[in-house]
């Protein structure tokens, strides 16, 4: 028996969905003073509470106060201060949904003009051909180091449930650390956490349960991770099938299936490898392989803007429907969808044969529209894509400036 969109979904720690649509992580980059949430993620995340959704992801949270994915990004650490992020969890509740935290540390994925650390299992960095050198260079993290951000993570999900969060999304997709662990391109070690999958998925599976550990029954746990990285040679389907399974017995709710990274940019249309096209649902092929033998709920996340195109990927059994993009220019979508209406805008292409500077012109121009919602204007998805891109280059070069003089300040 297939469910109906706005069906409910209850979870194993007791929580229910009011419905089966999810806001998906976008990283916002909108942190303000102190790298904290304040009235533009409140208002932001208020528009989308109202448009219907059953559940709120947030944007990248990290975990490291030196690791960021980008400049403006939020800190949740154990000295950060709880009000801001209580009035976020309020903001996103307020229109009657749930509001999940999406935990991450960024690995090798640091820009080369931040501060901090660059780490990895392993000090393969990212590669983009002319591009690479956007990125820092890795070191390999020590035993030590890897205990240390388990530990972190932990903290984070505590100080969630304490603010008012319902649940954590632990990010192990999209090339992130632990992504980073799980592929067998990136991840070169030769000591507990490298060769065998069961030894690349440690660190995940021990965040897991550090994190389950660390909170109450009754807050949601959820995992993001790739259903393929689609490089030759790299995390697939069949790894990810195993990792649910490892997943299962550590009290996992949900696990968001997505793809690709910074070096395959498949989460975004634009996949290296020809096996993923830009298209509605476009890992959905992936998902229904995966849907008949997890013995976890499943999320599937990238490319769904249309009603028919979400009740399929129900239909193939998947449980809860994630949208990005499509919120960021339509943030009332759902609502809209109980009134058989559809969005009536979409997102201008980007079709530039440059795949990573497209990729980075089309995350711009999504941020664009988060910006406008949450100085409380109408989205305007039609903005050209250069015009995002140089707008948003300008405002991480001063959030790298604000994020250097606090680093540098004892905390």
């Amino acid at each position: 028996m297939t469910s109906e969109l706005f069906s409910p979904l209850h979870l194993r720690s007791g929580r229910v969905l009011t419905n089966r649509i999810a806001k998906a992580a976008m990283e916002e980059n909108m942190a303000g003073d102190g790298q904290l949430p304040d009235e533009r993620l409140f208002t932001l995340y208020r528009r989308w509470a109202a448009g219907g959704t059953g559940l709120l992801i947030t944007g990248n949270v990290m975990v490291h106060a030196e690791a960021l994915t980008g400049p403006a990004g939020v800190v949740l650490d154990e000295n950060a201060p709880l009000e801001p992020f209580a009035e976020w969890a309020e903001a996103g509740k307020s229109g009657g949904g749930a509001i999940w935290m999406q935990i991450n540390h960024p690995g090798r994925q640091v820009a080369s003009g931040m501060p901090g650390v660059v780490w990895g299992p392993s000090d393969i960095g990212v590669s983009l051909g002319r591009h690479s050198s956007r990125f820092g260079r890795p070191t390999a993290m020590t035993a030590q180091q890897i205990d240390e951000t388990v530990a972190r993570y932990a903290v984070t999900a505590r100080r969630a449930e304490q603010a008012g969060f319902d649940g954590v999304e632990i990010h192990a997709a999209h090339g992130y650390l632990l992504s980073q662990f799980l592929s067998p391109l990136v991840n070169k070690r030769t000591d507990r956490w490298g060769g065998s999958l069961e030894n690349r998925a440690r660190m995940l599976l021990d965040i897991v349960s550090a994190v389950r550990a660390a909170v109450s029954p009754s807050f949601a746990v959820a995992v993001k991770l790739n259903s393929a990285d689609f490089q030759r040679g790299g995390f697939d389907a069949d790894d990810a099938r195993q990792v649910i399974a490892m997943l299962e017995p550590l009290g996992v709710d949900l696990v968001e299936l997505s793809g690709g990274s910074y070096e395959s940019p498949a989460m975004t249309g634009r996949a290296a490898d020809s096996r993923t096209r830009a298209r509605e649902a476009y890992f959905l092929d992936l998902a229904e392989d995966l849907v008949a033998t997890s013995p976890l709920p499943l999320m599937l996340t990238g490319g769904i803007t249309g009603r028919a195109t979400a009740q399929r990927v129900l239909d193939s059994g998947v449980a809860v429907i994630g949208m990005g993009t499509a919120l960021a220019v339509t943030p009332d979508l759902p609502h809209r969808w109980l009134r058989s209406r559809e969005a009536d805008r979409q997102l201008r292409p980007v079709n530039w044969s440059d795949k990573a500077l497209a990729s980075a012109a089309g995350m711009a121009q999504v941020r664009h529209q988060m910006r406008r919602l949450a100085r409380g204007s109408t989205p305007r998805p039609g903005t050209h894509p250069v015009i995002a891109l140089v707008a948003e280059q300008r405002r991480q070069r001063t959030a790298l400036r604000r994020y250097r003089a606090w680093l540098s300040k004892p905390r």
